[in-house]
């Protein structure tokens, strides 16, 4: 399907060791699918660095965020906190995350996690930076933790939101962009969205292929490559737009100037 506008992908790991053999591929075969507009995601120090140095070989096209994932929260310390913060204030640099609490793995202890989740959010304060979010069944703490922060947060966007309506609407109440990922195209597990995503308002609402996770189930005919990738955004704004029944054009739009607001970038020409 032609759109008449292009696409932003908020949240893309372009880093990933998957991409490593034709990441200029995929970056350019996302353009040719009107996908012009790429937000990497810094999941730990190395990742947020690597994040970086790929930007800036695509200015304008590519941006990305620092952080540290709750998986990798053992990982951190205050040296990683400063390398963070010197990252954070490079011109490509749109937003301190991906950071927050994931109760499902336990990749990291809660107690570790809540630490350097919180840690973060004192840096974006500071830095007066957006915040790239991650929450998995821990929607209790992380709503604690957030509210303590969110009046002196400029921006934060709950990034994959997977969790129920009630869930939903507590983020929305203090503020949460919600970004929404191809996990609305899975039949087992995410069926669910479909009956409340109209409730995000269009100025809260952004989308994203988590490349190279979360490949949509429903992709027809099935990649032979298990990897999601930018070009299939498309995919998933499709589906956003047709179950809160908008026009894929403006709805196309619509999230387009919702992102270029959230992360003050600046549209392509």
């Amino acid at each position: 399907m032609q759109h008449n506008d292009y696409l932003i992908d908020i949240g893309a790991n372009l880093t990933h060791e998957s991409f490593d053999k034709d990441r200029d591929d995929v970056i350019r075969n996302a353009w040719h699918h009107s996908v012009k507009q790429i937000i990497i995601t810094g999941a730990d120090q190395q990742s947020s660095i690597q994040a970086l140095q790929l930007s800036k070989q695509y200015p304008g096209q590519l941006f990305c965020t620092a952080g540290v994932h709750p998986h990798c929260a053992s990982e951190c310390n205050q040296d990683t906190l400063s390398v963070l913060s010197d990252l954070a204030l490079q011109e490509n640099n749109v937003a301190i995350g991906e950071c927050g609490l994931d109760y499902n793995r336990d990749f990291s202890p809660r107690a570790t996690q809540r630490k350097w989740f919180e840690k973060q959010l004192e840096l974006a304060c500071e830095l007066n930076k957006p915040v790239f979010l991650h929450e998995r069944d821990a929607s209790s703490d992380f709503l604690a933790i957030l509210k303590d922060f969110h009046q002196d947060l400029p921006a934060y966007v709950v990034h994959c939101f997977t969790g129920n309506q009630d869930e939903l609407e507590a983020y929305l109440d203090i503020d949460c962009h919600i970004g929404i990922t191809g996990w609305i195209c899975d039949e087992r597990r995410g069926h669910h969205l479909h009956e409340f995503i109209n409730i995000i308002p269009d100025n809260r609402l952004m989308v994203e292929t988590d490349a190279p996770y979360l490949l949509p189930r429903d992709l027809k005919p099935k990649p032979k490559d298990r990897r999601n990738l930018p070009e299939y955004l498309p995919h998933i704004a499709e589906a956003v737009a047709r179950h809160r029944q908008r026009d894929i054009n403006e709805f196309i739009q619509t999230t387009k100037q919702t992102t270029l607001n959230f992360f003050k970038i600046k549209a392509l020409s």
